[in-house]
């Protein structure tokens, strides 16, 4: 399946992005951390050169815990600071100036002996889309947070987010990269809703799912559709083990996969299925 999604303000982001990354001090990528490697954008880190980085693991509240703490562990290796959080309830956001704050602390000193006590740290949030960059702004700003003027030389109309007096936040769309390499990453985007759900077969994309939540985290499936799994089983065959059990059924007997399938990707977006990683830094090794 041939996993295409580039539309073309895109490239305007990308721009963008390059254009003001040197007006701020630290680069704040947020990716799900149900899929770490396929929500980060592999341009971002020539996009942004040698600034500090900091990686929001967001939406661990629905991925593995024992993966959150492998990948933390790989991102803080690579020099970058890690937060985990989950944007819709605000868990973890309350720490976010402080980790900011943490990472740029020989900077913020370089700044004081220069005589710029209380210089405010400029952040700017990139990511893809779908992976609630936005609702963590939202939360980390909260409600009575006030846009501050706009910066010499940052792109007209853009807007800079206040948070508090210290810190200051660049907010840019979502993007995505022009051509998946590897169609897996592709998928993983699609089951997590990061491209349109419209640009696919919805039945060929939950097979997949099923087949690779069924290899991953069997206890789960078995658990929640009441089917046995037989490894030997197609992937579509087990969507439609799980569907006759839910008595979706139509004419002739025959299992409504489309129904089927929609459930399948509502109740893992949701969570509802159970917390799952599906990508581990094992698959880093070779880049």
């Amino acid at each position: 399946m041939d996993v295409q999604w580039y539309p073309g303000h895109m490239a305007k982001t990308r721009r963008m992005i390059v254009e003001n990354v040197k007006f701020v001090d630290v680069v704040v990528e947020v990716i799900d951390a149900r899929i770490p490697i396929s929500s980060r954008n592999p341009d971002i880190d020539s996009m942004v050169g040698s600034k500090p980085r900091m990686i929001v693991l967001n939406r661990a509240d629905q991925s593995d815990e024992a993966m959150n703490r492998l990948w933390s562990d790989y991102f803080r290796s690579k020099g970058w600071a890690v937060l985990k959080t989950d944007s819709k309830t605000g868990a973890g956001v309350s720490q976010f100036s402080a980790t900011v704050r943490s990472l740029l602390k020989e900077q913020i000193e370089r700044w004081a002996e220069k005589g710029q006590v209380g210089r405010a740290v400029r952040a700017m949030v990139v990511g893809v889309p779908n992976v609630g960059k936005s609702t963590f702004i939202n939360k980390v700003a909260g409600r009575k947070s006030a846009k501050a003027q706009n910066k010499p030389g940052v792109t007209r109309g853009k807007q800079w987010i206040t948070v508090d007096s210290g810190l200051e936040l660049l907010d840019t769309p979502g993007i995505l990269w022009p051509k998946f390499e590897d169609q897996s990453v592709g998928l993983n985007l699609a089951y997590t809703g990061a491209v349109k759900d419209d640009i696919m077969d919805l039945e060929t994309l939950s097979s997949h799912l099923m087949g690779l939540l069924s290899c991953r985290y069997p206890e789960a499936i078995e658990s929640r559709y009441k089917i046995k799994i037989d490894p030997a089983a197609q992937d579509w065959e087990l969507l439609e083990a799980a569907g006759r059990k839910r008595g979706f059924l139509i004419s002739g007997g025959e299992v409504d996969l489309e129904r089927m399938a929609r459930i399948l990707l509502e109740e893992y977006r949701s969570g509802k299925l159970g917390r799952f990683t599906l990508e581990s830094p094992d698959q880093m090794k070779e880049s």
